[in-house]
């Protein structure tokens, strides 16, 4: 039974037009928002990650931006524990609640578990991660099969971070992968005591297209260069979430002297809209029930139900 009230949330691919419409939403209906995109924690990747600005953040209350170091990985269980304290403060001032974002592993603990309780030693990951770079990939599937005699189930065998991280699960709790999942399938749901409403944000393909072009025009022009430049002495490299992400890797590479400065833009925008359509199969795919809408028009009176 839901006891604690609504958590609303509004998602949709990158650059379909979720900060407008969440901060309209937020200011009509007496919201704050919580951010679940996987780069606004980081303090410093403003421009790359289309971060609220200050004008912006002054309008609506955000939570859960800039809460961390660019050096600093950041962690689902970290994550869930200031999103559940977020919200609870938001729904005990009496306001409503308003997440908003487009990354699916941070999107997701709105509805799901996410994180199960096994605690993989430092020392395991690290000989992991040297097997796989010693011997390949292969030779961890094979591990894998030996302590599964059963079957690796729907397991992306092709995928080394999934492989990797069942087979870190396997030797460090003892467990088959079948036993995982029922262990998994036990655990809590980080928000299950809430109703939560999802809305996806939509847009015609052509019409992404060109703001996708946009935004990286912008951004370029609001100092992205500048910006990685700042961020690398400050550990950028060290966080692969963070150097990693589309607009500061391709930066990185022009930096490095490993992209020409005239192909930068066409290759960000290339692979955002990479990004685009792993998005939208990820809605499809692992977003629960949820009401889709166009992102062009005013803003509708009835988004979510009240």
């Amino acid at each position: 039974m839901n006891t604690k009230g609504r958590i609303f949330v509004l998602t949709g691919c990158t650059a379909s037009g979720k900060t407008e419409w969440a901060l309209r939403w937020a200011e009509r209906n007496n919201a704050e928002i919580v951010s679940c995109d996987s780069l606004l924690f980081y303090r410093g990747m403003d421009i790359g990650t289309a971060k609220p600005t200050s004008d912006e953040r002054a309008r609506v209350s955000h939570h859960l931006i800039d809460i961390c170091e660019v050096s600093e990985r950041m962690d689902v269980t970290y994550y869930v524990a200031n999103a559940q304290r977020a919200v609870a403060e938001i729904a005990a001032r009496g306001r409503r609640v308003l997440v908003t974002g487009g990354s699916g592993f941070y999107l997701k603990v709105f509805f799901s578990a996410v994180a199960d309780n096994v605690a993989v030693p430092t020392e395991l990951r690290a000989e992991i991660a040297a097997r796989l770079q010693a011997e390949g990939l292969p030779a961890l599937v094979a591990e894998l099969q030996h302590l599964n005699p059963s079957g690796l189930s729907a397991l992306d065998i092709d995928n080394p971070r999934r492989v990797t991280r069942a087979l870190e699960r396997c030797r460090a709790s003892g467990k088959m992968l079948a036993e995982l999942a029922d262990d998994f399938a036990k655990i809590p749901l980080p928000f299950g005591d809430w109703d939560v409403q999802c809305v996806r944000l939509e847009r015609d393909p052509v019409d992404l297209e060109r703001r996708i072009a946009a935004r990286v025009e912008a951004m370029l022009q609001a100092g992205l260069i500048a910006e990685v430049q700042r961020l690398l002495p400050l550990g950028l490299k060290q966080n692969p979430s963070a150097s990693k992400a589309i607009g500061y890797r391709e930066t990185i590479d022009f930096l490095e002297g490993r992209l020409p400065r005239a192909q930068l833009a066409e290759d960000i925008a290339r692979n955002t809209r990479a990004l685009v359509k792993k998005q939208r199969t990820w809605f499809r795919t692992q977003l629960p029930e949820h009401k889709t809408v166009s992102a062009v028009g005013p803003l509708p009176d009835d988004l979510f139900v009240l």
